[in-house]
């Protein structure tokens, strides 16, 4: 075995497979991946090979998409057969719910490339003749997917890679990994060591433990999951056709025709396992091509379903019983992407559909090692979306969820139960005493609005029974005075004598140069695009106070990780709350509590101080996401909650009222201001992104200012808009199509309800010259989109400068 590489990839199954071959496309040869026994033989070999398209993710979608075109054409390219059986896929709503979702799907599938069309019970039965659809309303019919031999798809990507140069070693286990002092990464393995600049966990069932050897706690849960076959059909055996794949929530399953046979697959909705548990979750080292006995009475409930919705499968006995491992994220998305603090290991592990992804994870997380971004929004799969707080107990309970649910319509407003309060603030409790609804960010519980006691939401796609509450609060901001707990944000001093440079050199906007001065910034890739928004106050010479997104901690960490001797980067994301007072009557709340003077000619606009409030030392600074007249209070977490009852006191003179993170989308809809992994991706440049205003070509180099500079010079392929959308029921989430008559020209991004305007708003990037006639499609209804000059509220922005 050769004793240098630029890659190295630990693991052979699908996901390692799929990233050797792209990897070699984008020209990267120099790869070697070890497998410890036979290429597929730890979960990809039993998989049952489903590739669908339908998934309520628009980036996932992008990715599932890839991979049911490479596999149809895999023996064309490599040579060798992949199995593929393109017999599309049928999903079964029993609701209208389900049935709004679909059309929501089909929306986006149009951006992604796939058909997806909504059918009848009547067309369902010509497909799936011996289906029962009683109860059945619709289905979404996908016709472009289907499902592969695993091994098959598995080897012939393997011959592909060989053939473009990369060496795959079989039967050699890998039994640590260093990094040296250069930054290159050292692969042991019993066959010898192997020193290479970048080295991929994609260990499947093993990237838990292949992670430990670095020191990251992987989140991953593998768990046992079940399929079975049955003995050959007389029906099938006289037809010539292929059914679909069906997966129906109500048998939490999926059910196909194998060969003549019948093939069933459960989710259970309770009572599932967790595979090696006896051994805390990790496989033998020495298993290979491992089964588990099979448990017919755990997954006995669903199958009864099954059968009684494909009654011919109920008429024969079963052939075979497969109920093997399969990883488990928190989330339900593969792990693809940088591990958090180490440069250059990369994590390619943790697909619970890792047959559908694996080509197409492959292919994006190739272009982001070899280019520094992918072509897609990778937030999805980005290992450091899990922080700290997903520790073995909250991965597994997540895991567990996530495999219990795999059938359930993720329904907006649809709030995970398990994992929760995994990080809280002081107020956590008593702001849900007073009626909060709390959704999670990077672990923490933010809350969404809040409802009077007995309040349950009406989950829908459409607007629901929140909208008069989400309405009020809007109205309490605009009108009043307004508080929320928005302590989640990421925050750190930079602090040191080279604070300034290594900040200057990160970022594409000027600093700040006055101390007390705010400036929102970008930090770009090589390629200039948009790879984090922040906020930066500068208290000093040499020091700055950095915020950006909750997500985007672990990110931001990375960053900073080039920072020298004469720098010190200070999380302190845990050891500040931070409390938004905002609207008209924000300085009236706030002015009685300080002896610090709040007015204008003393606190400007975009400008941070070091003040006491209520006898509080905090950090003040005047600027906030809802467009009005306001302060953001850091202050320290212990002292959160007696500044917050101080406030309340101060401002119900004044009508203050609490307001949650549904009315901050509202809001910063109407003054036009854009989200990170809404509007901002990896996808785009500032230029596309309207954001030319935040680009300082004329200060020194700084991270993507070449790249950034030969798109504004040679102009762009997409642009953002932001316009008045004609809706009536129901408002864009994101991954909409923007249509200009039969053309797609543009998609959505984000969007909301401005309920102090009255208008349904959204942003969208289209192509340059879609100005006129453009519609939106919403729920399979087209909406006219009206494009907008300015934000609906405030474009001068002299409320926030009162």
């Amino acid at each position: 075995m050769q004793s240098h590489a630029k890659v190295v990839i630990v693991g052979g199954g699908m996901m390692g497979v799929g990233l050797a071959y792209h990897l070699a496309e984008e020209g990267w040869t120099d790869v070697v991946l070890i497998e410890k026994g036979e290429l597929t033989s730890g979960s990809t070999w039993h998989a049952a090979g489903q590739c669908p398209s339908f998934i309520g993710n628009y980036n996932m979608a992008k990715i599932h998409h890839y991979s049911n075109t490479l596999y149809p054409r895999l023996e064309e390219i490599t040579g060798q057969p992949a199995g593929w059986h393109g017999c599309g896929g049928i999903r079964l709503a029993t609701t209208q719910e389900e049935v709004d979702w679909f059309n929501y799907v089909a929306g986006f599938s149009a951006n992604v490339g796939f058909h997806l069309e909504v059918i009848g019970p009547e067309r369902i039965k010509e497909l799936n003749p011996w289906l029962e659809t009683d109860g059945v309303i619709a289905g979404a019919y996908t016709n472009m997917d289907g499902h592969v031999d695993p091994s098959s798809a598995c080897n012939a990507m393997a011959a592909g890679a060989r053939q473009m140069g990369v060496t795959i070693v079989r039967r050699n286990r890998v039994t640590d990994i260093k990094q040296q002092p250069s930054g290159e990464w050292t692969v042991v393995t019993e066959q010898g060591n192997i020193t290479c600049e970048h080295v991929v966990n994609a260990g499947g069932c093993y990237a838990r433990e292949v992670g430990l050897w670095v020191g990251l706690d992987t989140p991953i849960t593998n768990m046992e999951h079940h399929f079975l076959v049955t003995e050959a059909l007389d029906a099938f055996k006289t037809w010539d056709g292929e059914l679909p794949v069906m997966r129906d929530p109500a048998t939490a399953g999926y059910y196909r025709q194998e060969q003549k046979s019948g093939l069933v697959g459960i989710y259970e909705h309770y009572g599932a396992k967790e595979a090696w548990d006896h051994r805390g979750g990790f496989p033998e080292w020495d298993s290979e091509n491992e089964l588990f006995d099979g448990d017919i009475d755990r997954i006995a409930p669903w199958l009864e379903q099954a059968f009684e919705r494909m009654p011919i499968f109920a008429d024969v006995g079963i052939k075979r019983i497969i109920n093997g491992a399969i990883p488990h994220t928190p989330d339900g998305n593969p792990l693809a992407g940088p591990a958090p603090g180490l440069r250059n290991f990369w994590q390619c592990c943790g697909s619970s559909i890792g047959i559908a992804q694996g080509a197409g994870v492959g292919k994006y997380l190739a272009q982001w090692m070899v280019h520094g971004d992918s072509e897609i929004n990778m937030a999805c799969t980005d290992p450091r979306r899990f922080g700290g707080f997903a520790d073995q107990d909250y991965t597994r309970a997540k895991s567990f969820e996530d495999y219990h649910e795999m059938f359930v319509t993720p329904m907006p407003g649809r709030e995970a139960v398990a994992g929760r309060e995994a990080r809280t603030t002081p107020l956590y409790e008593p702001l849900k005493a007073k009626g909060a609804a709390y959704t999670t960010v990077f672990g923490w519980e933010r809350a969404k609005y809040f409802a009077p006691e007995g309040f349950v939401e009406d989950l829908q796609f459409r607007r629901n029974n929140t909208f008069d509450i989400v309405a009020e609060e809007c109205r309490a901001v605009r009108e009043r005075v307004g508080i929320c707990d928005l302590s989640s944000f990421a925050k750190f001093d930079i602090t040191g004598p080279g604070a300034e440079a290594l900040l200057d050199s990160l970022t594409a906007n000027k600093l700040p140069k006055k101390q007390g001065g705010i400036n929102l910034t970008h930090v770009l890739s090589d390629n200039g695009r948009i790879i984090g928004e922040w906020t930066i106050t500068r208290f000093a010479d040499d020091h700055f106070y950095v915020l950006t997104g909750a997500g985007a901690e672990l990110q931001a960490l990375d960053q900073f990780s080039g920072a020298g001797d004469d720098v010190t980067v200070t999380n302190v994301t845990d050891d500040y709350g931070m409390l938004a007072v905002a609207g008209p009557k924000a300085r009236d709340v706030l002015q009685p509590l300080t002896e610090s003077d709040l007015t204008t000619p003393a606190f400007r606009w975009l400008s941070g101080q070091e003040i006491t409030i209520a006898g509080v030392p905090l950090r003040a600074l005047r600027v906030n996401y809802v467009g009005e007249l306001g302060w953001e209070l850091h202050a320290p977490m212990a002292d959160l909650a007696r500044l917050y009852d101080a406030i309340w006191a101060s401002g119900e003179a004044h009508g203050i009222a609490d307001f949650g993170v549904h009315a901050v989308n509202s809001l910063r809809m109407e003054k036009g201001y854009h989200g990170m992994n809404a509007e901002l991706t990896n996808e785009i440049t500032l230029i596309e992104a309207d954001c030319a205003r935040f680009y300082a070509p004329g200060k020194g180099e700084f991270q993507g200012r070449a790249a950034t500079e030969v798109v504004r010079q040679q102009g762009i392929t997409t642009k953002l808009v932001y316009g008045e959308v004609a809706a009536t029921d129901c408002d864009i989430y994101g991954g909409e199509p923007v249509m200009q008559g039969d053309r797609v020209v543009g998609v959505c991004t984000s969007g909301g309800y401005g309920h102090a305007t009255g208008k349904s708003l959204a942003f969208a990037y289209v192509d340059p010259d879609a100005i006129a006639g453009l519609e939106v499609v919403i729920l399979g209804q087209r909406r006219a989109m009206t494009l907008l000059g300015a934000p609906v509220w405030d474009a001068d922005n002299s409320r926030q400068k009162a």
